[in-house]
């Protein structure tokens, strides 16, 4: 292979970060291994290590992009397998802050492949890369060093079958992508390095996911509905349809709140939600299983970016590096992102530099971070530092979001900055803030003020009009 960086590079775990990260070190790596300790369908189906698969996964609009930049041709083929497109404004029933986004339109893709799909459809491509292979059903026992520790040289394997007995996989890289269970603080301590600095904001969420079949007409030609919790009302809920003529649905709380799991709670907790579109469709729909839950205690990052010093050829990527509170669906799109940073990193450098890696990464991270923890921080009672900013642009927002009940192109300057786009300074351009004031004058466009209200406080009037029972 021309202009390889190393014979063989080893990713741990092959989830969206480790086939991302296979797919950028076949053009760099004579041999691409990816360790993985489940079975590896062919087929999309659920695993053992993905249980948030069972749950509606958000594909942001940058995170599509990135996608199509590593696999030409990607999204075709997903809508061709089943997978539901439209445009993200006006093929979906958001609320946000309180108010429905009014539909227009975006020029931002909604993807909505299930997750099962999505990641069959990357495993399908990164298997046709003559440079990778996968060895599945195996756990990883740890790393290979130098004697001085400062350089990994592979990772320790033992196959999941009785009687395996340990081997060593050398390499010339090993990139962790093994998510939040990942053990490179621990490995970094016993070289006697140092340990990330770690940050958490503690949301407490809890969600549950059922599904059920899609009856033609039940949401008039919608692809989804999106009810996000405020303070006020700390519950919110997700409907997308999904491939096979299915739809999915999760309900969630936070700060220990959480749906039940027995098929009457989950209904009930639906009727709490703010609007009742979920609810509606629930109504009128056959469950095609039981609902399953899900807890995120807290968003974590790991601020690899803050360190010095790092071990020659070992890196890590995905949840490993941050996990973001699932709810603002950023997890997919940002690995995306970084698997992109580390394909201009191996292009920039001989041999690959974990400090200046992190440093780029960090970068990557930073936006979505500072969204998800504002988000988050919106909660009176989630504990965490609130800064000025924060508090002035989380108020910003909820002007915004009345705006946009009337106004389309404040929600799509909004879905651009929430999909990774445009940077959220863009919701602070001179065009933007004179439509958030000219709109929060007027009345949106599915209310009527009324006497008590001032400024841009509307009633939270619903579209579940438009949801009918099938004929």
């Amino acid at each position: 292979m021309p202009d390889t960086r190393g014979d063989r590079a080893v990713v741990l775990g092959g989830s969206m970060a480790g086939l991302l990260a296979a797919r950028v070190l076949a053009e760099a790596y004579a041999e691409v291994v990816v360790v993985e300790r489940d079975e590896l369908s062919h087929a999309a189906a659920h695993r053992r290590g993905a249980p948030q698969s069972r749950h509606i996964h958000g594909l942001l609009a940058r995170g599509q992009q990135a996608l199509e930049e590593l696999f030409d041709g990607l999204t075709a083929e997903l809508v061709e397998m089943g997978a539901p497109a439209g445009d993200m404004l006006e093929g979906i029933r958001a609320y946000f802050g309180g108010h429905r986004l009014r539909p227009g339109p975006s020029g931002l893709l909604a993807l909505q492949a299930s997750r099962p799909l999505l990641e069959a459809g990357l495993r399908a491509r990164v298997r046709a890369l003559p440079a990778v292979a996968f060895m599945d059903q195996c756990d990883v026992a740890g790393l290979t060093t130098t004697s001085d520790g400062g350089r990994v040289t592979g990772a320790r394997v033992v196959r999941r079958r009785d009687g395996s007995a340990e081997q060593t996989v050398t390499a010339d890289l090993v990139v962790d992508a093994t998510g939040r269970g990942s053990r490179t603080p621990a490995w970094l301590e016993m070289l006697r390095y140092p340990r990330p600095p770690v940050e958490r904001v503690r949301i407490g969420l809890g969600y549950a996911s059922r599904t059920y079949r899609l009856v033609p007409g039940l949401l008039d030609g919608d692809l989804g509905i999106l009810t996000s919790a405020t303070p006020d009302h700390p519950r919110g809920g997700a409907l997308a349809v999904m491939e096979n003529d299915r739809f999915l649905v999760t309900l969630f709380g936070v700060l220990g709140d959480h749906p039940p799991t027995d098929p009457g709670g989950f209904s009930d907790f639906a009727a709490t939600l703010q609007f009742p579109d979920i609810n509606e469709a629930l109504r009128h729909a056959e469950p095609l299983d039981e609902p399953v839950p899900f807890r995120h205690p807290a968003n974590v990052r790991h601020r690899y970016e803050r360190l010095s010093r790092f071990p020659e050829s070992l890196l890590a990527m995905g949840d490993a590096v941050c996990a973001f509170n699932p709810i603002y669906g950023q997890g997919m799109s940002v690995v995306a992102l970084q698997a992109l940073a580390l394909r201009a990193h191996l292009q920039q450098h001989t041999r690959p530099q974990p400090v200046k890696f992190f440093r780029q990464i960090g970068r990557i991270v930073d936006v979505p971070w500072s969204m998800a923890t504002g988000g988050d921080l919106a909660f009176p009672n989630v504990a965490g530092d609130r800064t000025v900013q924060m508090r002035v642009l989380n108020g910003y927002l909820a002007k915004l979001f009345a705006g946009a009940a009337h106004d389309p192109r404040l929600g799509r300057a909004f879905l651009r900055v929430a999909g990774l786009v445009d940077p959220p300074a863009a919701l602070l351009a001179p065009g933007v803030a004179a439509r958030v004031l000219r709109a929060c004058l007027r009345r949106p466009w599915w209310a009527t003020p009324q006497a008590s209200d001032s400024g841009c406080r509307y009633p939270a009037k619903s579209s579940a009009e438009t949801i009918r029972r099938p004929e």
